[in-house]
């Protein structure tokens, strides 16, 4: 078996969730393990999240669900997208939560509901300006009292999200959290709408800016009663606003392989597919047995991506293959006996001796998000947790 591993510390999974649960207080913690845990193993942190005070999970498809209830999870979950009418009969029998926002949507419910001989509690998703899936604002009224008026249906929950809350200084957060609570408003005051509901707007952005003194009123009550914390719980943070906000929580995922396979690259020699990389001096070189088919991006030694080995960064060299990449190690140290050999561990994402590399490190090289970073690793890559 290779020696690649993504390194899953479920005592952090734990810890981060105590963190959130407390700083989310008195509104409860939906941990979202969606994308199978953004990519560290659902039904693990899941557990894990739970055990440190989440009372929800929070995923994206049926199937995601599904595959938590038949682990044994019982807490409360939520779908957060509207599943297709074809699939509400699994969103009952499993007992998911689904959110709704299409007259379509809510028959099939209520159709899955009466069929199963049980009342379905549904939450209503508005769209305050995000426009990716959700009901507008003028329609919330009417959808939430076709809801009760169906006797198979239960509206549990109103919600919304937010586009931009990793931005301090972007007023359009304010923007949407005014509009949730003028849609709130009109539900409180209409008639057949019974009450209360669970109302939830915060991310993990939302919640962490949430919780400063310096900012508006209405982003710190952004709570409401229930807070939905994604990449958070993983130990990362959701924008460069937010890095010191992350205090106190930790990385949940490292990422390790070994050298395969050690050979000297002589002056004026390339590398790789493509030859992008041409050596100016005898180099020693590392093979190590990790791709793009693992997550590692086919352009990350382009983009002056490195990777530690006996404790040093080293620069990743050429393009990435499919099934391997490759390191520079510097010049033959001979004597010295510090030259790198096959076996030697190597870190992609984690520490080594007193150097990091960090998931947010990896995403800002590459132009993209520690989410993208961590939900790409792929399922061959062994989960090893601890």
């Amino acid at each position: 078996m290779r020696p690649t591993s993504a390194v899953v510390d479920l005592a952090a999974v734990t810890a981060n969730a105590a963190e959130l649960a407390r700083r989310a207080a008195p509104a409860e913690l939906c941990a979202v393990v969606k994308a199978d845990g953004y990519g560290h193993g659902s039904v693990a942190v899941g557990r894990a999240a739970l055990a440190g005070g989440a009372t929800w999970l929070g995923v994206a498809l049926v199937e995601e669900g599904v595959e938590l209830r038949e682990a044994g999870v019982a807490a409360p979950i939520l779908l957060l997208s509207e599943p297709r009418p074809n699939e509400m009969v699994e969103v009952v029998a499993h007992d998911l939560r689904p959110s709704v926002y299409s007259p379509e949507g809510l028959a099939a419910a209520a159709a899955a509901a009466a069929t199963a001989g049980r009342r379905l509690p549904v939450h209503l998703k508005i769209d305050t300006g995000m426009n990716r899936v959700g009901a507008r604002p003028t329609d919330a009224l009417l959808l939430a009292r076709a809801i009760a008026a169906k006797s198979d249906l239960r509206l549990e929950g109103v919600w919304t999200h937010c586009a931009v809350a990793d931005e301090l200084d972007n007023p359009f957060t304010e923007v949407q959290l005014e509009r949730y609570e003028r849609v709130l408003g009109r539900l409180a005051a209409g008639d057949g709408v019974p009450g209360p509901l669970r109302r939830h707007a915060a991310n993990s952005a939302l919640l962490l800016s949430g919780c400063r003194p310096d900012v508006s009123p209405i982003r710190r009550r952004g709570r409401y009663d229930m807070v939905r914390a994604g990449i958070a719980l993983y130990g990362l943070s959701p924008g460069a606003d937010l890095v010191s906000d992350i205090d106190g929580l930790r990385p949940v995922m490292g990422l390790r392989t070994e050298v395969a396979y050690v050979k000297t690259v002589r002056a004026g020699e390339a590398i790789s597919y493509g030859l992008a990389h041409r050596f100016d001096s005898d180099r020693q070189v590392a093979t190590v047995p990790i791709g793009y088919a693992d997550g590692a991006r086919r352009d990350y030694g382009l983009r002056g991506g490195q990777v530690l080995i006996r404790g040093r960064r080293r620069s990743v060299v050429g393009t990435v293959t499919m099934d391997q990449l490759m390191v520079d190690c510097g010049p033959d140290e001979g004597a010295s006996g510090e030259e790198v050999v096959a076996g030697d561990e190597v870190v992609l994402i984690g520490s080594q001796g007193d150097e990091s590399i960090a998931a947010e490190e990896v995403a800002a090289r590459l132009g993209t998000i520690p989410y993208e970073v961590v939900c790409d690793i792929g399922r061959r890559v062994r989960r090893h947790y601890r």
